[in-house]
């Protein structure tokens, strides 16, 4: 019998793309999200997929007190935590939001998983943890040195986590993601953040008329003067969350790993390939740039191969294509 697990975040659009594919790897499921940035609609969408007695979810703060998750609830077999702020630029105009949401959030869901007996959880971090590259690809053994609030938010948790696992016995894998980009292969589960801060996303809005793209990168040292960064599916990234789950499931080491695809791609490469893909010329408009933004950085995912047998499989093509798929079917994402 597949096991029952809880995610955080699962409203949002990485979390959701989880909740589907765990479902679809015959998981029960148990989703808590607040909808402060992550939308009901997807899992209601699911729950009509996949039956009520696969998927819950509730409406809940990972700040707030959990006991009556863990009283509707019970037996969870393992987490995936990715219930989080997420955007560099708001993290260096509101810091307290970044603390209080993810380092305070997540330790009182730790409290809560260790009271309540779950030991094991694999939790969504960082390339942002790195901050300026001191050498590309970017390894596990790479110095830390976050430059925004959003990537010291994430490893003060990191830490968190690890202490946890010295003192109380929780076994755990830390994913540093890099970029995300992508919908669900059948187009069916998308990006729906309105702004999205996301390249990848926002240049096939552009694309399909949907908004005006907007450049909003600062000049940097590259060879077209445009960031490099490497952009990884999200359904690749959770089928690593999936690699990951079973690697705990048979007694795998506490550990960290990258996820990305061991390529980087600029900012203007990326967009010349969203107009070669869709067949669309759309124009560049100059936005505000982003604050806390570094030149280059990209994975060396050789560690997650040897430790969780995963490799990226799906390209940006892959990704771009699944976006127009996701955005022609709702141009304006979820509801609510």
């Amino acid at each position: 019998m597949k096991s029952k697990i809880l995610i955080t975040g699962g409203g949002g659009y990485i979390g959701s793309n989880s909740v589907y594919l765990m479902l679809q790897n015959g998981f029960e499921v148990v989703v808590i999200d607040n909808y402060q940035t992550g939308y009901r609609e997807p899992l209601e969408f699911l729950q009509k997929k996949f039956g009520s007695k696969k998927i819950r979810y509730f409406d809940l703060d990972i700040r707030k007190p959990l006991k009556s998750l863990f009283q509707k609830e019970k037996n969870f077999d393992a987490v995936l935590h990715y219930a989080a702020s997420c955007k560099v630029n708001e993290s260096m105009e509101y810091p307290e939001k970044y603390f209080s949401n993810n380092v305070a959030g997540s330790q009182n869901l730790l409290a809560a998983l260790i009271e309540h007996g779950v030991n094991k959880i694999v939790f969504s971090s960082t390339c942002a943890v790195y901050g300026e590259t001191k050498y590309v690809p970017v390894d596990e053994n790479h110095p830390i040195n976050p430059t925004n609030p959003y990537g010291m938010s994430k490893r003060m948790v990191e830490q968190i986590v690890e202490w946890y696992g010295r003192l109380k016995n929780l076994n755990y894998v830390i994913l540093r993601y890099f970029n995300v980009c992508g919908a669900s292969d059948d187009g069916e589960i998308g990006d729906s953040k309105k702004p999205s801060v996301l390249l990848v996303q926002n240049a096939v809005r552009g694309a399909l008329g949907i908004e005006p793209f907007s450049l909003t990168c600062p000049k940097v040292s590259t060879p077209d003067g445009t960031p490099i960064r490497d952009y990884i599916n999200v359904v690749d990234l959770n089928e690593a969350h999936l690699a990951a789950l079973n690697y705990l499931f048979k007694g795998g080491e506490n550990t960290i790993i990258n996820l990305g695809t061991g390529t980087g791609n600029s900012v203007l490469e990326v967009v010349s390939k969203v107009k070669e893909i869709t067949g669309v010329k759309f124009e560049m408009r100059k936005g505000e740039e982003r604050k806390g933004e570094y030149a280059k950085i990209y994975a060396d995912v050789s560690k997650a191969n040897e430790i969780l047998g995963w490799c990226p499989t799906r390209s940006i093509e892959n990704s771009v294509e699944s976006l127009v798929k996701w955005y022609k079917k709702r141009p304006r994402g979820w509801k609510h």
